[in-house]
């Protein structure tokens, strides 16, 4: 079942590792040093390493379901994705956050199905789906900023980036967050692929829209 991965390594070492292994052994040698975070969906069908092309030590790539932040919330409980963006500011000292959402996110899709329904996410879901509910009530509060009238193509698009805007608020609630924005040591930026398309959006905060980074050079 996994042979494809198995001839995928196979290549790997062939055609990547066994022609660049002085980079791979400065790597472990001297440790990852990336410029960015970039935060991006669990989705299959977008994956960082392959849209940017490129190499190991580049980015530190935290993913989950909807590429969504939390807000910052130290009560001793379990969060994966704030240790990781504690790890990669702190630690790493990485120059640039990048939120990037997708069009046709499954997790979006589960709220914007809610709010045609006019409902939150419903804790009777709990019994079917045991931790992704409450993860994706992070996003819940973007209802709000949608038109509920929309068909479900844009909505769900609008939805996606409204989640990315509430995904930067969340960022700047960690303190050493924002105190490295203030010292110009740190920038966050949230972007949107569309998938079919090709393209890729950009937030600006000060227009409060998304344009096509593409197009922009």
């Amino acid at each position: 079942m996994v042979d494809y991965l198995k001839n995928g390594f196979e290549n790997f070492k062939n055609n990547y590792y066994e022609k660049d292994r002085s980079s791979i052994i400065n790597l472990v040698k001297n440790g990852q040093k990336p410029k960015a975070i970039m935060i991006a969906c669990s989705d299959s069908r977008v994956d960082p390493a392959i849209l940017f092309q490129v190499k190991p030590g580049d980015l530190f790539v935290i993913r989950n379901v909807a590429n969504l932040v939390p807000q910052y919330n130290p009560d001793g409980g379990l969060h994966g994705v704030s240790a990781a963006i504690e790890y990669g500011v702190r630690d790493l000292k990485v120059k640039d956050i990048i939120i990037l959402g997708h069009a046709h996110c499954g997790g979006i899709a589960a709220l914007c199905n809610n709010f045609n329904n006019k409902a939150d996410i419903s804790k009777k879901e709990a019994t079917k789906r045991e931790f992704i509910i409450d993860w994706l009530n992070i996003s819940a509060n973007i209802k709000n900023n949608i038109y509920k009238n929309d068909s479900l193509e844009p909505l769900q698009y609008k939805a996606e980036k409204e989640s990315i805007k509430n995904s930067l608020k969340n960022l700047i609630t960690f303190p050493w967050v924002l105190k490295s924005i203030k010292e110009n040591k740190l920038n966050i930026h949230g972007w949107w692929f569309d998938l079919e398309k090709g393209e890729l959006f950009s937030y600006d905060k000060n227009k409060n829209t998304f344009f096509n980074l593409y197009k922009s050079y």
